[in-house]
């Protein structure tokens, strides 16, 4: 019964471009919500990001003034979520925040630390390639934030929550806002993607995708 459930919640879900604002999610259903954020894998574990709810009417206009993509979420979601993404500063192989995260989040010793830090450099240099090219090492960050942003679209759709990820924005732009209003600090973090969560307004035709067997494909 698990798997046809979780299955039915992925084709209930859809992007909800307009939702009811007369309805409001239960603080402990978006407080759910938030924890299967919390709880996505990421790259090495160090999690490079950060969830903001706002719940400011006039940041919320600002935002919808600064993103095309926001117009009909923006104002109407119960919800509205930012998912910052770190930047190269802080995730470089030596910054201070890979050592927090592993000797005091996941508790290594100065030795692991030590071991698994020059795994992390050969990466970033000669695997990814990430220090040759800053553009190229914040978007693999902002990649990593989309697992915790599809977990939490899956999770409010199990228990039936509308939501609706939003790349309609100017990252100059909406950066240098976030920046204005306090919500985050330069060159410590940037906007990666943002998720509206709520009710939708109307119903919705069934969901099309392409056939499974069109998609899937087995070697071997």
């Amino acid at each position: 019964m698990k798997k046809k459930d979780i299955l039915e919640a992925y084709r209930w879900r859809q992007a909800t471009k307009e939702f009811d604002a007369d309805r409001k999610i239960k603080e402990d259903d978006m407080e759910f919500i938030l924890e299967t954020g919390r709880l996505s894998p990421s790259s090495f574990g160090f999690e490079p990001w950060q969830f903001v709810v706002v719940r400011r009417e006039d940041l919320l206009q600002k935002i919808k003034d600064h993103a095309w993509g926001a117009q009909g979420q923006a104002l109407t979601a119960s919800h509205f979520v930012l998912i910052l993404a770190r930047t190269p500063k802080a995730m470089r192989y030596d910054a201070d925040y890979i050592r927090n995260i592993v000797t005091s989040v996941q508790g290594r010793t100065e030795e692991e630390y030590a071991q698994r830090v020059k795994r992390v450099q050969e990466f970033q240099e000669n695997d990814y390639r990430l220090l040759d090219d800053e553009r190229v090492f914040q978007e693999w960050i902002k990649r990593q934030t989309y697992i915790p942003l599809g977990n939490m679209m899956t999770a409010a759709a199990q228990i039936e929550i509308d939501s609706c990820p939003i790349e309609g924005f100017n990252q100059e732009e909406i950066d240098e806002l976030l920046i204005s209003e306090g919500v985050m600090e330069r060159g410590e973090w940037s906007l990666s993607v943002m998720v509206a969560f709520g009710y939708r307004s109307r119903d919705f035709a069934p969901k099309t995708r392409r056939d499974f067997n069109e998609v899937v494909k087995y070697i071997g």
